[in-house]
């Protein structure tokens, strides 16, 4: 057994041409595919998506997008999308959150909120008086939560990461 890479992420979303603008103007993300409509047909495509959703969708809109070091973000929207749930049920199975890094994570925040986004709770020190790791949950501006890191995840969670480092 060995460990796998992550290919991509697959996000729902109301408006694709916002949230595109959102994830490439303030994520900093860039387009690999424009917004396209994909529309049920025999292709393979269209076959594909079948497979997935079932026999009753039509069409819906893609793009998909790209972090600096290769992670995929694909992003939907459908015709017949739900308004996001206000209420945060972390103790639902289901994909709890995703998160990015970047290491002026106060400078990011403020960006993610000055575009619509919001900020969940303050800003966080694992070790305020020894280690500089902070971060931050926060939603980007259609409800979909994720997390902020200031500093890599193994760097963050690596051995003794939650012990008092003196």
């Amino acid at each position: 057994m060995y460990p796998k890479a992550f290919s991509h992420i697959g996000l729902s979303v109301p408006d694709l041409d916002a949230a595109v603008k959102f994830y490439t103007e303030v994520m900093g993300l860039y387009v690999i595919m424009p917004p396209s409509v994909i529309e049920r047909d025999d292709s393979d495509i269209g076959v594909m998506c079948d497979d997935v959703f079932g026999e009753g969708w039509d069409k819906f809109r893609i793009a998909h997008l790209s972090t600096s070091d290769g992670i995929g973000f694909e992003m939907f929207e459908f015709p017949q999308n739900e308004p996001h749930e206000k209420e945060f049920k972390y103790w639902r199975t289901s994909l709890f959150h995703f998160a990015v890094q970047d290491p002026d994570l106060e400078g990011f925040v403020e960006n993610i909120v000055k575009h619509g986004g919001k900020q969940r709770m303050p800003i966080r020190y694992y070790y305020k008086d020894s280690k500089p790791y902070r971060m931050c949950y926060v939603e980007d501006p259609f409800g979909i939560i994720f997390e902020v890191y200031s500093h890599s995840y193994e760097l963050t969670y690596s051995s003794g990461a939650y012990e008092n480092p003196e």
